[in-house]
């Protein structure tokens, strides 16, 4: 199966690079993408917008043969959804890594500080405790070292959606911060937050306890469990 990896925000390709050989060892033929304006701290970003980065990863989706997988961390699950939305058809499954589909209207966060028209990586007290759960100092530095500004519109812009039949592609989340059982009782209870998970017809979940960066927390279980959900 082809495997699309999309990072989160302020990552590129590299950032799978401790999950991708587990996901190849079993099989898979894994993709993972920088999406524009992630390509350097001097790359343009003035003017990218989350409808470009859904659109990247349509047009890797489309150089593929037959249906492949998504797997989107953070922001990333936000594209894969925008993507499945325009390619139902060639979707076999998304795999969200401590993620969720947004509903339409929706921006993945707009409140995210800008800094000279860009969002750098903030510092860590932006972020909640559950968030940095087994990210020691050592990960931060690397994390900081490595993170490039996201383009604001990316985390600004409302998705666009069109389709409903993307609530038939099968979907896995891989829940990191929050226990699926949270999940689970945020949909009965009707919170907003996952108002278009609620929807979708088939969803399987994995339980992974770490913080919001599995990638670097824990890459070989991370892998282990993205490979788990494509037998689903």
């Amino acid at each position: 199966m082809d495997v699309i990896l999309i990072p989160g925000f302020w990552l590129d390709a590299s950032s799978w690079s401790e999950v991708v050989p587990i996901i190849e060892e079993a099989g898979h033929t894994v993709h993972p993408l920088t999406l524009p304006g992630l390509e350097s701290v001097d790359a343009d970003r003035s003017g990218i917008g989350l409808r470009d980065h859904i659109a990247a990863v349509v047009a890797a989706v489309d150089a593929l043969p037959g249906r492949v997988v998504l797997v989107g961390h953070s922001g990333g699950g936000a594209i894969a959804h925008g993507v499945a939305d325009a390619r139902p058809d060639r979707i076999a499954r998304v795999v969200y890594v401590d993620a969720g589909p947004l509903a339409d209207g929706d921006p993945i966060n707009d409140e995210l500080p800008i800094v000279d028209g860009e969002i750098p990586l903030p510092a860590w007290e932006v972020f909640g405790d559950e968030d940095l759960v087994d990210l020691d100092e050592s990960l931060r530095a690397e994390f900081r070292a490595r993170s490039v500004p996201e383009p604001v519109g990316v985390a600004t812009d409302p998705i666009e959606l069109h389709d409903e039949r993307r609530y038939g592609v099968p979907i896995t989340i891989i829940a990191c911060e929050f226990p699926s059982g949270m999940l689970v009782e945020w949909i009965a209870g009707e919170v907003p937050y996952v108002r278009e998970l609620a929807k979708v017809e088939q969803v399987d979940y994995i339980d992974l306890p770490t913080g919001h960066w599995p990638q670097f927390t824990k890459p070989v279980q991370l892998g282990q469990a993205i490979v788990s959900s494509l037998s689903s």
